[in-house]
């Protein structure tokens, strides 16, 4: 694939959330709260405008899946780590919800890994409607503060979007970008 190809602003975006990552990682562990809610913030925003600009412009590729993918662990792992340093007292009743949440999330991204041997791509129906939600999450969080009723609506789909992407990665032989969900990959089984 051409540079030019790969420079559109949808990677762009994405590439902006990977070089991010070493420099709000320094800032967290330095304890710059506002500085870290400000930055993870916009890692946030960046995440919902990279899928709708590729979108809406048509310029979704196999390339910038992947690098969408990665950017998206990432920004988790910035999140997860700002949760942990900075709202772990807000967390603390809901321990037990929020490690499952947390466990199915690595065991779909390890399969790949283990199974694959790159990162999901598959850019699920029920993973970017949980992409939204854990994203609308974790900005009223980081700029609210912590939302009770909205916390259990991201950790339950979460955990439901965990669950049909690890069914997938068992039933599927290849990695693939743009799966869709399991109806689509169990109506192609047939």
């Amino acid at each position: 694939m051409e540079l030019r190809n790969k420079l559109n602003i949808p990677n762009v975006l994405s590439f902006y959330r990977l070089l991010s990552f070493p420099v709000i990682l320094i800032l967290a562990l330095a304890g710059y709260k506002q500085v870290f809610a400000v930055l993870i913030i916009i890692n946030l925003i960046t995440d919902v405008l990279d899928g709708l600009i590729a979108r809406l412009l048509k310029q979704q590729t196999e390339f910038g899946a992947r690098i969408d993918s990665i950017a998206d662990i990432s920004t988790y792992i910035l999140v997860f780590l700002g949760v942990w340093l900075f709202k772990r007292d807000d967390f603390a009743p809901h321990v037990v919800s929020f490690s499952i949440f947390i466990g199915l999330l690595i065991t779909a991204l390890g399969l790949s890994l283990v199974k694959f041997g790159r990162f999901p791509s598959l850019h699920l129906y029920s993973w970017k409607i949980g992409g939204y939600i854990k994203g609308t999450f974790f900005f009223t969080l980081f700029a609210f503060g912590f939302f009770t009723p909205f916390y259990y609506i991201m950790v339950y789909w979460g955990i439901l979007a965990f669950l049909e992407h690890i069914i997938i990665q068992l039933i599927i032989p290849e990695m693939r970008s743009n799966v869709k969900g399991l109806f689509w990959v169990l109506g192609k089984k047939k």
